[in-house]
């Protein structure tokens, strides 16, 4: 691990994997960090040099003051990170939830760097029906910390069949729990305050790099038939469903793998 102060922020980073290969990058989820993508971690390396980070405000990157927080500070910190570490070939990206909506945007504003783009549970912008629920939860964990909110947030996005089909599974949500408790608050208010003003569907149209899009069956937050409709957007798309919940590549690491290596690996 080491930490790089570029764009107004010091981020918490990892380069590990096949020496000489092929980088990916991997943008978390609301409320994750470098170590969601661990169970995924050695498919990828046996073919991949990975490049994980802990987006501002979350892991133990720099914590955010106040409210203030914007899309483009956090896709402005994935060109900044990668010209900092002179990565200036064009690199995979993958992204889960809203660190799919950060790759995307990426993607559609730096199109000459990405080759190859994985979104799983696509997030474009906030749904309006949940605008005054966002806003609350948001001052929920301000007043009363993230342990006030774990419960109803991971009821929503971690299937309940999920955490207990074995004892790896149910070991596997203990850890997710605990991670997502410890977050700071205010990074997660922040963040939680900037997807109600997010929206990358009209950017869509701009990625150019072929795009492997992943619905998931048990998401209620993004389910696929909400997902597969980004599809008509992004120009060299294929679009699959899987059988997962909304944070797929910490819920069901095995499967995300099973379809995102050998897409990235061109087959």
């Amino acid at each position: 691990m080491a930490w790089m102060d570029v764009n107004g922020a010091c981020l918490r980073y990892e380069i590990a994997g096949k020496a000489a290969a092929p980088m990916v990058v991997l943008i978390h989820e609301i409320g994750g960090c470098i170590e969601s993508w661990d169970e995924t971690l050695p498919a990828l390396q046996r073919e991949f040099r990975t490049l994980c980070y802990d987006q501002r405000g979350f892991g133990l990157s720099e914590k955010v003051a106040g409210p203030a927080m914007a899309l483009d500070d956090l896709v402005g910190d994935v060109v900044a990170l990668l010209d900092a570490l002179a990565i200036h070939k064009p690199v995979h990206v993958a992204g889960s939830a809203l660190g799919s909506g950060i790759a995307a945007a990426f993607a559609a504003r730096h199109p000459a760097r990405v080759e190859r783009l994985v979104l799983q549970s696509l997030v474009t912008g906030a749904n309006p029906a949940t605008r005054d629920h966002m806003l609350a939860r948001a001052g929920d964990v301000e007043r009363s910390g993230m342990r006030a909110q774990a419960k109803a947030s991971l009821d929503r996005s971690y299937p309940l069949h999920l955490r207990s089909g074995s004892n790896r599974e149910a070991a596997r949500f203990e850890r997710y729990r605990a991670r997502w408790i410890g977050n700071d608050p205010q990074g997660f208010a922040a963040i939680n305050r900037m997807l109600l003003d997010m929206n990358i569907e009209g950017e869509l149209a701009n990625i150019k790099a072929p795009t492997l899009l992943i619905g998931c069956k048990h998401d209620v937050l993004r389910p696929p038939t909400l997902v597969r409709t980004y599809a008509d957007k992004i120009p060299d798309v294929r679009y699959v469903e899987a059988d997962s919940g909304h944070f797929m590549h910490a819920q069901t690491p095995d499967l995300f793998t099973q379809l995102v290596v050998p897409f990235l690996l061109g087959r």
